[in-house]
């Protein structure tokens, strides 16, 4: 078998993966549907315990990092529809993962809050991500989460990257650079 460099340097040698070459690249696509299997295969196994899905997962970490977000908020950073939404959140309300309050400026606005029971499951899913997450940038050496962070950001639609900056850094100032 190949070390990774050279695996990396004859892949793109043969595929098409190169920057000036206008082909598809095979190897970066590839990879990125490899890595995102990976990623959710560890929490899959837990969420299966639950009867939850993947839509589960999204929507109860997202609600665990922004409590107090609105349906709206939620649709708009999922870009899911509002059926399959209500779907997902309807289980965790019921099931004690979530629980919605009424707004306080304007109380039809329903605001979504993770219960103690949610905070441990999305902290515990978000747990085993940061392990494979950890081993990768560990053996991807040093600057790899720097590069990482530059990458994934840019692969997010540029009308989109101040919303998501503001989401995962809390302020969208902070860019990877």
């Amino acid at each position: 078998m190949a070390t990774l460099p050279q695996a990396f340097a004859e892949t793109s040698a043969t595929t098409g993966s190169d920057a000036t070459d206008s082909g598809p690249a095979w190897d970066v696509i590839e990879l990125l549907f490899f890595a995102y299997r990976d990623f959710v295969s560890d929490p899959d196994r837990i969420l299966g315990d639950y009867g939850f899905g993947r839509a589960h997962h999204r929507v109860l970490h997202f609600v665990n990092r922004q409590p107090g977000l609105t349906i709206a908020e939620l649709l708009d950073i999922l870009r899911i529809t509002k059926q399959s939404l209500n779907r997902v959140l309807k289980e965790l309300v019921e099931k004690g993962f979530i629980e919605q309050r009424a707004g306080v400026a304007d109380r039809r606005q329903r605001l979504l809050f993770p219960t103690a029971k949610g905070r441990e499951l999305a902290v515990a899913l978000a747990g085993l991500q940061t392990e494979r997450v950890t081993r990768a940038l560990a053996d991807a050496g040093p600057e790899a989460r720097d590069a990482a962070l530059r990458f994934l950001f840019a692969m997010i639609d540029p009308d989109d990257r101040t919303h998501v900056a503001r989401l995962v850094w809390n302020d969208a100032t902070t860019v990877p650079r």
